[in-house]
């Protein structure tokens, strides 16, 4: 089985590679990467020392895929992962859409000429803001809890499934990653491919990179280790605003049984995260951070973002169900090792921001 991982020197592409060479050591391990993140050649020099072969191209740029050897299977890990991309003045909206969609588009036609399996990694942004905003919630100690008995199409007690909502406004990076999906199950059907769709929540673990939209968890705990400043946005600024955790390593067990098929293509699209069970609310990490590296002051700004919700936590019901997938590190121990990073890693913040 060869393997090609677009975006592999990023976070969640590094770690799912060094997860394939320990667990899976008789596949081939191949990995594309235009090296351009703050971070990237830490993760480059320790993939090559593990024995992936790394090719330097742009997923944007189809000239770059020409010359790749041929694989059985593509995990799409390659994308800009802000939900504030496009609109924050850091990324053109012309530049969001050509990493995530565009791109995406390019992986695809290779994907159709190889005629291998194809996964995309996606978000729980695909899901509609207004729909999000709309689950009342009540402020129950640190910690913001949803009214579940509300009749909300596709949520229920175990959070929001694959049937909720997907109608803008997203977010530009939402609709990228939507249209992506998209274009992804068309491209199943039309030429009769393996394809799975990941819908993930927050993803966390130790060498995530240094900045907010890389994941709120991972740089939360360094940046309070660090005692620099931190501040809850939004939501009269008590930091009760609450969202799932899922560590990158534990989205292999079900690639890697999707790879071996079969192909059902009724689980097709499917949520992947730490649920109800590894949720917590930025107080509450806080918190935890207090009990870890002593108490820090945390600034408050009242006022909402575009794009902000009061709770967002995936049901992975179907995962389970479907694939008998379910997370295997705890928050507490994601938690752990990435306070165990910080406090080995005193540079880590500044040497992977930009």
């Amino acid at each position: 089985m060869r393997v090609l991982l677009t975006g592999i020197c990023g976070f969640v592409g590094s770690t799912l590679a060094r997860g394939l060479r320990e667990g899976w050591p008789d596949w081939e391990i191949l990995g594309l990467d235009n090296f351009a993140r703050a971070g990237s050649e830490t993760n480059r020099r320790a993939l090559r020392g593990l024995g992936v072969r790394l090719f330097h191209g742009d997923v944007r740029v189809p000239s770059d895929l020409e010359t790749l050897p041929r694989c059985d299977w593509i995990i799409e890990a390659a994308a800009n992962p802000s939900v504030l991309a496009g609109v924050d003045g850091r990324t053109s909206s012309r530049q969001l859409l050509e990493h995530n969609l565009v791109g995406t588009i390019n992986v695809l036609e290779l994907q159709k000429q190889w005629r291998c399996g194809f996964t995309l990694l996606s978000t729980s942004r695909v899901y509609s803001i207004r729909a999000l905003a709309a689950i009342p919630v009540d402020a129950q100690g640190d910690r913001f809890v949803p009214r579940a008995d509300t009749p909300i199409s596709g949520f229920g007690a175990r959070g929001v499934t694959e049937e909720f909502s997907a109608e803008p406004p997203l977010s530009l990076y939402g609709s990228s990653k939507r249209a992506s999906e998209l274009l992804a199950c068309e491209y199943a059907e039309s030429f009769n491919l393996p394809v799975f769709i990941l819908r993930c929540g927050v993803l966390a673990g130790a060498g995530q990179f240094g900045r907010i939209d890389q994941g709120i968890f991972s740089y939360w705990i360094h940046s309070y280790c660090r005692r620099r400043p931190l501040k809850y946005i939004g939501f009269d600024g008590a930091g009760r605003q609450v969202r799932d955790c899922l560590h990158a390593r534990d989205l292999l067990p079900l690639i890697t049984q999707q790879i071996a098929g079969p192909h059902a293509a009724e689980s097709r699209v499917l949520n992947v995260s730490g649920g109800l069970g590894q949720s917590a609310s930025l107080r509450q990490l806080s918190a935890w951070c207090a009990q870890r590296f002593g108490e820090h002051p945390v600034a408050a700004e009242p006022r909402n973002r575009p794009f902000d919700v009061p709770w967002l936590v995936l049901d992975s019901g179907r995962a389970a169900q479907v694939w008998g997938w379910k997370p295997q590190t705890s928050l507490e121990a994601i938690w752990t090792e990435i306070a165990q990073h910080a406090e080995t890693n005193a540079d880590w913040l500044e040497a992977t921001a930009d």
